[in-house]
């Protein structure tokens, strides 16, 4: 009995040190992340090599749908909206595809992430976009695949992919220039209700200036219109309280209340009440 623990042991050991063992793998995982423009760009590959093969047209036959890359499916990842060939494709991931050929490549975003190298069965109604990019042909051999991010500017960058002796490059287009001029107009306008609102609020919990967040509280309000949201006409009462104006926190109070009441909100209904009538004893 004896004995058959010691082997049982032994056995154990030798399973627990192989099962730490880790060992490089052939085709690496990459993460690459750039900004262009505004835009956060995000790639995710694994890099096989050459080791002395010969790529396209042979590992990776001319003509037929390949993963650009090796294991899981390539993918990238837009922080807004960005554009390829006058085709948008919306902020999120995507998995990115080629049909490699002689003298051109046929790029593909494909909205589904989730393959193991190519999908099973294509489905057409996920190609969020399609490009055809020309294959230029470099004096070397690059030996690891390479999907690089290059020629950036505040607008746009091109998406490179490079092996052997084979270079292809499909431009995408950011939306800088709309963002930023967004923004001016924002800056330039003012301050927007949300703005006055949020600020306001924070001044309140943080215990900063009661009079300035009654200020702002005010424009708030006012920008919203004839009918501003019970939630925020609650934190126009608190305001007003605070400032040691309890007749005008009741006023705004029982407004909110009645929104409150209107929109079913048991919660703002209890805590108008409940403050009314503790201002109201004061």
């Amino acid at each position: 009995m004896k004995k058959l623990l010691l082997i049982l042991l032994a056995f154990t050991t030798v399973y627990s040190v192989n099962a730490q063992i880790e060992t490089p793998q052939p085709s690496p995982f990459s993460k690459m992340e750039q900004k262009v423009g505004l835009t956060d760009v995000t790639l995710e590959y694994s890099r096989p090599s050459m080791r002395g093969r010969t790529i396209f047209g042979d590992l990776v036959p001319f003509g037929k749908l390949w993963r650009l890359g090796a294991n899981a499916n390539t993918k990238i990842t837009f922080s807004d909206d960005v554009t390829v060939e006058g085709q948008t494709l919306k902020a999120g991931t995507y998995a990115i595809y080629a049909t490699p050929g002689e003298e051109s490549w046929e790029v593909v975003f494909y909205s589904d992430t989730s393959n193991w190298g190519t999908p099973g069965e294509w489905d057409e109604a996920k190609v969020v976009a399609k490009t055809t990019a020309k294959v230029h042909q470099m004096p070397f051999n690059v030996e690891t695949f390479t999907i690089d991010i290059n020629a950036i500017t505040n607008n746009g960058a091109q998406l490179e992919f490079i092996w052997e002796s084979t270079y292809v490059s499909v431009p995408f287009e950011v939306p800088t220039d709309k963002m930023v001029s967004a923004s001016i107009d924002k800056i330039m306008n003012g301050p927007g209700a949300g703005d006055y609102y949020a600020s306001a609020v924070y001044y309140l919990q943080a215990g900063k200036d009661v009079n300035q967040a009654k200020t702002w509280i005010d424009k708030a309000i006012a920008m919203a219109g004839d009918n501003p949201p019970f939630w925020q006409l609650r934190q126009q009462s608190l305001i007003y309280a605070k400032a040691g104006d309890v007749k005008g926190a009741i006023a705004v109070a029982k407004k909110s209340l009645a929104g409150a009441e209107a929109a079913g909100n048991a919660d703002y209904v209890k805590m108008n009440k409940e403050s009314i009538a503790e201002w109201s004893g004061m």
